[in-house]
This record gives C-alpha cells, sequence and structure tokens, in this order.
C-alpha cells in the first residue's frame, strides 16, 4: 500500500466522519474537525484499516494533527516503504 492510498482512505474517512473537506495538510484540531476522542477513533481507524499497532510513544497530537502526518506515521509503522 502506498502513500498515496494510504492518505486518500484517510481523507475519505475524515470526510465521512467530519462531513467537512478535508486537506491533506489542514491541521485537524485547530479546524475544529477532529476532537481528543474522536483522535481515539482515528487510532482505531489506522490500526485495523492498515495492520499497524500505535503503541504509547507514538500517540502523540503531532502525529495526528494532519492527513500528511498520519500518513508519515502509517508508512514509518509498516516499515518505511513505499510498497
Amino acid at each position: 500500500m502506498n502513500t498515496q492510498t494510504i492518505e486518500a482512505n484517510l481523507v475519505e474517512f475524515l470526510e465521512q466522519r467530519t462531513k467537512s473537506p478535508v486537506g491533506t495538510d489542514v491541521d485537524l484540531f485547530a479546524a475544529g474537525l477532529v476532537s481528543s476522542l474522536f483522535a481515539l477513533e482515528l487510532v482505531t481507524h489506522l490500526e485495523s484499516t492498515f495492520g499497524v499497532e500505535v503503541s504509547s510513544d507514538e500517540l502523540k497530537l503531532d502525529n495526528f494533527r494532519t492527513v500528511d502526518a498520519m500518513t508519515a506515521l502509517v508508512t514509518r509503522l509498516r516499515g518505511g516503504g513505499d510498497a
């Protein structure tokens, strides 16, 4: 799964849940699209959809602030490649 596929999945998920358009570089928290409670749902989505485990060390706001940041997190957790 490449970064474009991960990014597209995240944008689709967020737009469905927030009922708002989401750019890949939009700060989801500053824009009021994501709350701390919804962030937990994001963690669950990343883990179940992309087969990764988000450790407590990775539970940093900056890893979930934007679609770009979450895409980078998933890529890193999957081993870093565009495979």
